[in-house]
């Protein structure tokens, strides 16, 4: 201090400069004005304090747009502040280096001779304000890890912060704010799992994380991270379900519309897939048609003359009435047999004489028989009714093997010939529905299953029978021993399941009627197999059912083309609802090696769904009347000429046909019965009956019996209105008949679906011209005045229970005859007493009549009748003449005093009239009944 004093001193006496630091740092906040300096900014001048030379005026700033200024705040002290003359931005420059010098206000107050110091330099450093939030790099993040695996490091996320100092600008932490996750972020964003994940569990996983710096300012916006698990490598079929749905009647349908194969990058040069639909459980093996058996034979186009052994049980068919049935697949007839059941078939049902060429077909489902000697399992034999157990001819099952016997007839062939046909097969004893076929043009046997031909591997030869007048019998399920002397029974049971089992003498089946009666309606289908490549191998394992398909090539994007393309089909109209199992086997080769890759066996199932069931309608007139001529005339009547038939289904579309949700649509039908209401017809004079040329060209034939006609085959509905419409009914005796009942059901698949019963009755009108009925005995006296009684006509409608034409007749007759006594009576009486005479022919009314062929209705006045009858009295009673009776008791008297003859028939007249005239006072409407009156007229 001493020595800056003396310095002062000194100076006020000369010309000096002024002072200042030679460096300055300072610091200035962001967004404020003032720099703090270290050190303060203060000039000495040591010519003070000599005014003007020894007062500081100025700083003044020397460089480059440097944003500051400095301004005196006391010109004697010399201090100072440095300012910004603008906003400083740290983000902008963090840092400013300018240089300074200090001016003294010279010689006078003009500033004349002003002397400035020495330049000192300043560094200002711009202080940061954490005004910035963090910011991530990326909107959102991606990752993909393989289940099962702990990750240090999945993936790592970034977040920047604009503010310019390493304590604002610096990310210290980042936060992962979903909660409970298996994950876990470190400091600097790397994001790690905490546990084992799993692709079946969740195969993506969607966590926010946030940032913050190191000033504890968070991020504005927490950034997503997306993390995809991935299944370990696994080879095999991927992007497939396991459940495809199949509506009926749409088509071929894609299975497999995105499936690929995965092999894990393994370099591959063949692969060969497999696909099996798997049917068994359903029907007989698969979808078929289940039309009764005859009705299938006419479909495909079979040779006539077949004998169904196992019909529905019926009136007629009722040998299976007692066998087990299965009838729970939508009307496939199935029957069981456990051993225990077996059928005779009826003598006349039995073909007489099969001939060297004849076919006998059947389903059969069969597995292995139990015990270590299995017996001989008889699906059919014709053996010796009675004395004797010689079998005839018998197919049968035996250790899995089938077997036909037939023995001839000496009188057929005298030579030892082939007796016995072996074949062993595998599908006998599977378990598996299968279609059996033995075509016979003795000695060559063939036999086909599932429409594959198999040559027997066994044939053994025998003697023929020797002949005798034995009767047989045909069984079905075993064989029967008639020559068991005190119990005939039945022996060899079958254990298994038989359906259409059919025997045609004199024919042979073909291979085409074959196939199409065992034929499948539901399969695999491939589409488009010209756009597959050339090196796919595309092959459909032999199999009628077409339910595996094999697919071989080198190229696997070709053959995952060629997968894609495998669909489903069911050309069924009425599909059997329910599952199928689809069954997938791949087989991957490597370069040089036999197999590299194991896939995995795929599983999945056809769901077809229920079809819409149709509602058959049978419509049309109700009541047909026709004239008894008709009935009589050899084209009949045609009971169901305005007959139509239609099908409708419910649609949950709504599509709009009749009305809202309902759609008629065409389809066949398998038979229509039309049956007898009320007695049967008597043959001898009424029949009903379809002319065969109404059949011709349609797959159609009918039969015919005292209780109806039936009409079967599959045809369209439209065949089947034209054949019904045809049917004709004749009654060539029909006096005693009024009218005729008849029911018409009709059917398709033999039953699944059934129309409504529709009644029609045939009403006949019998009209015959009307009766004179003329009396030559009785003539009219010239003193007799005729008096008309009118009588009310009324036709058979009018009066359903009105008498009958023969009733009718001896009605007319009585009364004529008892008017015609009256009138003669009353004549002789006219020549005794001549005043009552006159009065009489004053009085009496005769009535007139006319007569209905229907019904007879009189129509009486009462009040004419009593003064008739009175008159009568009188004229009788009066004259002494004639005592009329008062009384039945009278009439009928046996002793002298009864009542004499002409006494007795006026009490006959009055009393038909007398007995309603008490009933009204107007007209009443009588029909006369003569039990009552003519019990007298015997006298």
């Amino acid at each position: 201090m001493f020595f800056r004093y003396s310095f002062i001193f000194f100076s006020l006496f000369g010309g000096h400069k002024p002072w200042i630091e030679t460096s300055y740092h300072g610091v200035i906040p962001e967004n404020m004005d003032t720099v703090l300096l270290d050190p303060p900014l203060v000039a000495l001048d040591k010519d003070a304090p000599v005014p003007f030379a020894g007062e500081i005026c100025a700083f003044k700033i020397h460089g480059q747009e440097a944003p500051f200024e400095a301004e005196v705040l006391n010109r004697t002290s010399g201090e100072g502040v440095l300012r910004a003359i603008g906003p400083v931005d740290c983000e902008a420059q963090k840092e400013y280096t300018f240089i300074i010098q200090a001016y003294d206000c010279g010689s006078g107050a003009n500033g004349a001779g002003w002397k400035k110091s020495h330049k000192a330099v300043v560094h200002i450093q711009v202080d940061d304000v954490n005004e910035f939030s963090p910011v991530f790099q990326e909107l959102e993040y991606h990752a993909a890890v393989t289940e099962g695996k702990i990750y240090d490091n999945i993936l790592q996320v970034e977040a920047t912060d604009q503010d310019c100092s390493p304590q604002y600008s610096q990310i210290c932490n980042y936060d992962i704010v979903t909660p409970d996750t298996p994950f876990a972020i470190d400091r600097n964003g790397n994001i790690r799992n905490t546990e084992r994940l799993s692709y079946d569990k969740q195969q993506r996983y969607q966590i926010m994380v946030t940032a913050f710096d190191c000033g504890q300012k968070r991020a504005t916006d927490s950034v997503p991270v997306h993390i995809d698990v991935k299944p370990v490598c696994k080879p095999g079929w991927q992007g497939w379900n396991k459940r495809v749905d199949y509506e009926p009647g749409t088509g071929s349908k894609q299975l497999f519309p995105k499936m690929h194969l995965e092999t894990c990058d393994g370099p591959l040069s063949a692969v060969k897939a497999m696909v099996e639909l798997q049917t068994s459980h359903i029907g007989k093996g698969c979808d078929r048609e289940t039309y009764s058996e005859k009705s299938l034979q006419k479909l495909c186009g079979a040779a006539s003359g077949s004998t169904d052994l196992l019909p529905a049980p019926s009136f007629y068919t009722n040998w299976t009435a007692s066998l087990l049935t299965d009838s729970g697949r939508d009307s496939d007839l199935i029957f069981r047999f456990d051993g225990r059941q077996a059928a005779n078939v009826p003598e006349q049902v039995v073909p007489q004489n099969l001939t060297d060429q004849f076919t006998v077909a059947t389903w059969m489902k069969h597995g292995p028989s139990p015990g270590l000697r299995a017996e001989k399992e008889t699906l059919l034999c014709n053996s010796d009714k009675t004395e004797m157990n010689r079998h005839h001819y018998s197919l049968y099952v035996h250790n899995c093997r089938l077997v036909l016997l037939l023995r001839r007839d000496f009188t057929q062939v005298d030579t030892f010939r082939p007796a016995e046909f072996h074949w062993k097969l595998e599908q006998i004893c599977d378990k598996e529905w299968h279609y059996y076929v033995i075509n016979v043009e003795f000695p060559m046997v063939t036999l086909f299953v599932d429409g594959m031909t198999y040559e027997p591997y066994l044939v053994t030869d025998d003697w023929p029978i020797h002949p005798s007048s034995i009767d047989t019998q045909l069984t079905v399920g075993a064989c029967w021993q008639g020559g068991e002397v005190y119990s005939p029974r039945f022996t060899q049971y079958f254990r298994g399941s038989l359906s259409g089992l059919t025997i045609r003498p004199g024919k042979i089946e073909t291979q085409k009627v074959i196939s199409c009666l065992q034929a499948c309606k539901e399969g695999l289908d491939i589409n488009s197999l010209e756009s597959l490549g050339k090196d796919i191998k595309v092959t459909f394992h032999f199999n009628p059912a077409q339910s595996v398909l094999v697919m071989e090539g080198e190229d696997l994007e070709s053959l995952t083309t060629a997968m894609t393309k495998v669909s489903y089909i069911n050309s069924r109209q009425f599909p059997t609802a329910g599952l199928r199992r689809l069954h997938i086997t791949t087989t991957v080769q490597c370069f040089g090696e036999d197999t590299c890759v194991s896939i995995p066996d795929i599983k999945a199932v056809v769901m077809v769904l229920p079809p819409s069931e149709p509602r058959i309608t049978i419509a049309g007139s109700d009541r047909l009347v026709r004239p008894v001529s008709d009935l009589r005339r050899a084209t009949g009547v045609a009971p169901f000429r305005e007959l139509r038939i239609t099908s409708t289904v419910t649609k949950g579309d709504g599509i709009l046909v009749h009305r809202p949700g309902v759609l008629e649509v065409m389809h066949n039908l398998d038979y229509c019965d039309v049956l007898v209401i009320g007695d049967e017809l008597d043959p001898e004079h009424e029949s009903l009956e379809i002319p065969h040329s109404s059949l011709m060209g349609k797959h159609l034939d009918a039969t015919n019996s005292t209780s109806g006609i039936s009409i079967y085959g599959v045809d369209s509905m439209v065949h089947y209105e034209e054949a019904l419409r045809q049917v004709r009914y004749r009654n060539w005796r029909p006096a005693a008949l009024t009218n005729r009942k008849f029911r018409l059901t009709c059917s398709e698949l033999n039953g699944r679906y059934t129309s409504n019963e529709f009644n029609l009755e045939v009403s006949i009108l019998h009209n015959s011209p009307p009766v004179e009925h003329v009396n030559h005995m009785a003539v009219q006296s010239q003193y007799m005045r005729p008096v008309h009684h009118p009588l009310m006509v009324h036709t058979l409608n009018s009066h359903v229970s009105g008498k009958t034409p023969v009733a009718t007749a001896v009605i007319v007759i009585c009364i004529a005859a008892l008017v015609v006594i009256v009138v003669l009576g009353i004549y002789r009486l006219h020549s005794t007493h001549q005043d009552s005479s006159r009065s009489e022919e004053d009085g009496a009314k005769d009535p007139e009549t006319d007569w209905d062929d229907s019904a007879l209705t009189i129509t009486v006045n009462p009040m004419e009748v009593r003064d008739i009858i009175s008159d009568r009295r009188r004229a009788v009673g009066g004259g002494g003449g004639v005592q009329l009776p008062t009384s039945k008791a009278d009439l009928c008297r046996s002793d002298r005093s009864r009542p004499s003859g002409m006494a007795r028939i006026a009490f006959l007249m009055s009393t038909v009239f007398w007995k309603y005239m008490h009933l009204t006072d107007g007209c009443t409407t009588w029909k006369p009944t003569f039990k009552q009156t003519v019990f007298c007229c015997t006298w």
